[in-house]
């Protein structure tokens, strides 16, 4: 006896939206391993060269990403800022950001000095250290996310700088200072004096873990499909005995 097809409408509606819904999580969690690779074969070219003057030309950032730069100045202590939330192995802390004044130029550039340990008591703002009198930074260039919400206070409250942020907000620390602001910013080499833990992540740093997320949801759509297929026959089958 021919095994007959009869899926039942709730059956079919759940089955139609679901596996579309999959397969685009499982395309989106395989783009994400993309673009981290792109930005890995960024990082090793870019890793590859020796350091250059900042470039003049900042217009399309993100053709800069991970570049070798030098930049000499004097650090600017007031306009220092804390990210917070910053996890080194399992333990919270910050990354210290502090402007650097550049050389002959009346323009600041962010400097991420690397992390730091928050204390026991989360309200207690750590005092960091600036070097002080003219400095040599190398490092590779840092392109913040704009990708983020944040509920984090205004940079200046009641005529005080604040020194704990939420996010790297590049266009409300440049609104917030009087000079201007370059548009991208420095991760300070691990062999640079005047830093803290510098352990910087490389882009391919999670490639794995998007490209099993793309392969489970791909999974889940042809299970989805498979269930169907099999719920459906077998109710045909009760259906022609009954």
């Amino acid at each position: 006896m021919l095994k007959q097809f009869r899926p039942t409408l709730v059956g079919t509606l759940v089955t139609i939206c679901c596996i579309p819904l999959f397969i685009k999580l499982g395309f989106w969690q395989y783009s994400k391993a993309e673009q981290k690779q792109a930005l890995q074969a960024q990082y090793d070219a870019s890793s590859s060269h020796q350091a250059e003057a900042m470039p003049e030309d900042l217009s399309n950032p993100q053709t800069l990403r991970y570049k070798q730069v030098e930049v000499t100045g004097e650090y600017v202590k007031q306009y220092q800022i804390l990210l917070d939330n910053q996890v080194e192995g399992e333990t919270a802390g910050y990354h210290v950001i502090t402007p650097l004044k550049v050389d002959g130029k009346e323009e600041l550039v962010l400097v991420d000095r690397g992390w730091i340990a928050a204390s026991d008591n989360h309200a207690d703002v750590p005092q960091i250290d600036v070097p002080i009198g003219a400095q040599k930074v190398l490092g590779q260039i840092w392109v913040p996310s704009k990708k983020f919400y944040t509920l984090s206070p205004q940079p200046i409250e009641n005529g005080e700088w604040q020194v704990l942020w939420q996010n790297m907000d590049m266009d409300a620390y440049a609104k917030a200072v009087p000079m201007k602001v370059l548009p991208v910013a420095i991760r300070m080499s691990p062999d640079n004096q005047g830093g803290f833990v510098r352990n910087w992540i490389r882009p391919d740093d999670r490639i794995a873990t998007h490209l099993g997320y793309a392969y489970q949801w791909f999974g889940f759509a042809f299970a989805a499909f498979a269930i169907y297929l099999f719920v459906g026959f077998r109710r045909g089958k009760q259906a022609s005995l009954n």
